[in-house]
């Protein structure tokens, strides 16, 4: 027994060599309340799948809420993993291999999270197999289920290599083969996520921009997409590689320790700051094509798309001003992006701008009369819908919270946080 550390952990074996982790007490205290939180979530959920959509506030009229803009958000801010990787392994960007596990965590936890709430929200979970088995052609969703069904598992193959370098897991002669192959082949893995992601992004954005009816979304085209096939893309990689900086600044928060270098970080800001401000330039084009073209082709005006405060012009100017052409400027000029407050400031605000983007094309689309007898309808998501979207958030924080204490996520840890 001489010698023996007795204040180490009891799961310390387990952590990845040369690293600290709090006190397992410590941290399955941390974990009450979001357990807590995931099974009042958890509870919304059965509610729902016991009931049905009624429990919801959704309806008739609103057949998308809360829980399509809850899932189109997060895949855009997950698309961090499908761009990251492509940069990564395509490009051959070295400096990236000190984020890209993490991205890879954050992109399966977004995906998977989105699939969970769509089990929730197709009403009949019991027929979601409709979909693979009677898909319907000439529906943009048919292939969005398709992409985002198949690069969720291209997502889970990419995170089984991590599970498999746990100090005690690696130790096995053929988790050990396993994971040191799954690297060989990752560049494969990549393209094809790149390409199964790229065009259930721009698939999601088209679905909307067809919607003639709805003259809040629907755009010309090029060729057989709209306009927004490709805004989506490009708010996706303007944003996702910005939301894994962000994570894991605020995972060195709540740790204390050190887990990207600046340096790192600041080759994202930039890539992210080209992407967001090119996606920027088109979305200005967009709206002003649609102020001055679409609007008046379809015998409505400017003001007629809003009302009141819930679906007023402010959310048009803190997407396109304040959460658009700000944060893209601060993060393409070297010297604001080289400043942390305004770098912190300008990835906040990029990755809430896409997320008002997801909402106002979900909501305020739905919400607008299209037809002479029709008005202005008002939508507030239950109980229910915040619940289910609080059970994935919890989902994610666990998984998070367990990959990082037992996993080998960031290669510089060790080195950053010498003493």
């Amino acid at each position: 027994m001489e010698g023996k550390n007795y204040n180490l952990p009891a799961d310390a074996a387990f952590f990845p060599e040369g690293v600290e982790r709090c006190s397992l007490l410590r941290f399955v205290l941390h974990l009450v309340p979001i357990v807590l939180l995931g099974l009042w979530g958890g509870y919304a959920a059965f509610r729902v799948l016991a009931s049905g959509l009624g429990v919801t506030a959704l309806d008739d009229y609103f057949g998308f809420g809360l829980w399509i803009a809850f899932d189109l958000g997060v895949i855009a801010l997950g698309a961090g993993a499908f761009f990251s990787g492509a940069l990564r392994y395509l490009l051959n960007i070295d400096k990236l291999k000190n984020i890209i596990n993490l991205a890879v965590i954050v992109g399966f936890l977004c995906y998977s999270g989105a699939m969970l709430i769509l089990v929730l929200d197709i009403g009949q979970p019991l027929r979601a197999w409709f979909g693979y088995w009677h898909p319907n052609v000439h529906s943009m969703l048919t292939e969005v289920i398709f992409c985002i069904t198949c690069y969720c598992l291209v997502l889970i193959i990419e995170y089984v290599p991590l599970m498999l370098e746990n100090r005690q897991v690696v130790k096995n002669r053929f988790a050990h083969a396993l994971a040191h192959n799954f690297h060989l082949i990752m560049p494969l893995f990549a393209g094809i996520g790149a390409f199964l992601s790229t065009f259930h992004q721009g698939s999601l954005g088209g679905m909307y921009g067809v919607l003639f009816a709805r003259p809040y979304v629907f755009r010309d085209g090029f060729f057989i997409w709209p306009w927004t096939f490709f805004l989506y893309i490009l708010s996706a990689v303007g944003c996702g590689p910005m939301f894994t900086v962000l994570v894991a600044t605020f995972m060195e928060k709540i740790t204390g320790r050190k887990l990207v270098s600046w340096d790192v970080k600041l080759l994202m800001g930039k890539i992210c700051g080209v992407m967001f401000s090119i996606y920027m330039v088109f979305k200005l084009i967009d709206t002003v094509a649609w102020i001055f073209g679409i609007l008046p082709d379809a015998g409505m005006t400017f003001n007629q798309m809003f009302y009141g405060w819930i679906y007023g012009r402010w959310l048009l100017f803190a997407e396109l001003i304040v959460c658009g052409v700000l944060p893209a400027y601060l993060l393409l000029r070297a010297r604001y992006r080289e400043r942390p407050a305004l770098f912190y400031i300008s990835g906040l605000l990029a990755c809430t701008g896409v997320v008002i983007n997801r909402y106002v094309m979900t909501v305020q689309t739905l919400a607008m009369p299209v037809l002479p007898f029709d008005r202005w309808e008002t939508y507030a998501p239950n109980w229910a819908e915040w619940g289910a979207s609080a059970m994935v958030f919890a989902y994610a924080w666990i998984v998070v919270a367990l990959s990082y204490r037992y996993l080998p996520i960031f290669p510089q840890e060790r080195e950053l946080n010498k003493k």
